[in-house]
């Protein structure tokens, strides 16, 4: 064998041990060549579901592999992040986080995470009002007004379902009770679905829910809207009058849904996976079904939508201290 032969087999003998030592690097080039698994923190049924869904069929149809959704419900939400935070980062496992999670740090002492270290922030995909809903039957008031003078009569008589202590939907209620000095019981369920499902079946009697997963139930009559959060009213329900209209000005609390990769999954990954999801987002499809649940898909880059993270769990920490909201254990 001359010198140049013994050079040649040596530096494809040094690729091959380099490739041997980097499993993911075939995997990287060909991603996705698998399906991609996204987590979802709260049970089936609630409002995270109502985002998660369709895109998971978009995916599926823009790249030609299935996202499959699973459902880890459980102590608001944190059950799944965790679960996430310590999934291989080989770029087939993405979490689906909310406004909860910005919140879970200042209610949750001992969670077995960091939102800030452990996963790696990708891009916030929809922004959706929080509306206050009630069960028709009840209570049978026909506006906001009516609803105010009932609570004030009756203080502590009414309940309102939450997806869990800690998250938007508790400190929803948490922030109205303080800013109209009223009191309603606050009762705590594993996620928004069971809690929505209860109050359409009248086991609680009210909610302030994100407008995506109540949206369809409005519309069908089997809870009543009575105020979206915010200063102006939602172009889906126009008729549903804004926080600013009924007096409460500064009540603006929206459910927001971000997608998070655990930390170390490869950033050329990262970049494929954002470029899909906003690929989502920009279909005729998606966009018909956020505008249905009265949500909009930020055009947010993923240094802003970090950015926008770190400010919500400030502002959450805040409002958790105010309050004196507590993890009911």
């Amino acid at each position: 064998m001359t010198t140049f032969q013994r050079r040649k087999v040596l530096r494809w003998a040094a690729f091959g041990a380099a490739a041997a030592s980097t499993p993911w690097l075939h995997a990287q080039s060909a991603w996705p060549s698998k399906p991609v698994t996204l987590i979802v923190p709260f049970p089936a049924g609630g409002g995270t579901d109502a985002f998660a869904r369709p895109l998971s069929a978009q995916f599926a149809k823009q790249s030609g592999k299935t996202l499959v959704i699973e459902n880890k419900g459980g102590a608001g939400g944190t059950l799944g992040a965790g679960l996430a935070a310590r999934a291989t980062p080989d770029g087939y496992t993405y979490f689906m986080g909310a406004v909860h999670h910005a919140i879970a740090p200042a209610m949750y002492p001992k969670l077995d995470y960091d939102i800030q270290k452990d996963l790696v922030p990708m891009a916030l995909l929809a922004n959706v009002p929080q509306v206050l809903v009630v069960n028709p039957k009840n209570v049978g008031v026909p506006d906001f007004k009516s609803f105010m003078t009932l609570v004030r009569s009756s203080p502590g008589k009414l309940n309102y379902g939450s997806a869990g202590t800690g998250t938007s939907h508790h400190l929803a209620g948490e922030l109205f009770k303080q800013q109209t000095r009223t009191f309603i019981t606050h009762i705590p369920y594993t996620g928004a679905g069971p809690a929505l499902r209860d109050l359409v079946s009248g086991q609680v009697d009210m909610m302030f829910d994100g407008l995506g997963s109540s949206a369809a139930h409005i519309k069908g009559g089997r809870i009543k809207a009575l105020m979206v959060s915010g200063k102006q009213r939602n172009p889906a329900f126009p008729d549903v009058p804004c926080a600013a209209e009924v007096g409460l000005p500064d009540y603006t609390v929206t459910t927001w849904y971000g997608l998070w990769a655990p930390k170390g999954t490869p950033a050329d990954i990262q970049a494929r996976m954002i470029e899909e999801v906003r690929k989502a987002g920009a279909s005729d499809e998606l966009k018909a079904i956020w505008a249905a649940n009265g949500a909009d898909f930020p055009n947010m880059s993923q240094a802003e939508f970090g950015a926008f993270v770190n400010a919500e769990i400030a502002r959450w920490a805040a409002v958790v201290k105010a309050s004196g909201a507590k993890f009911d254990t």
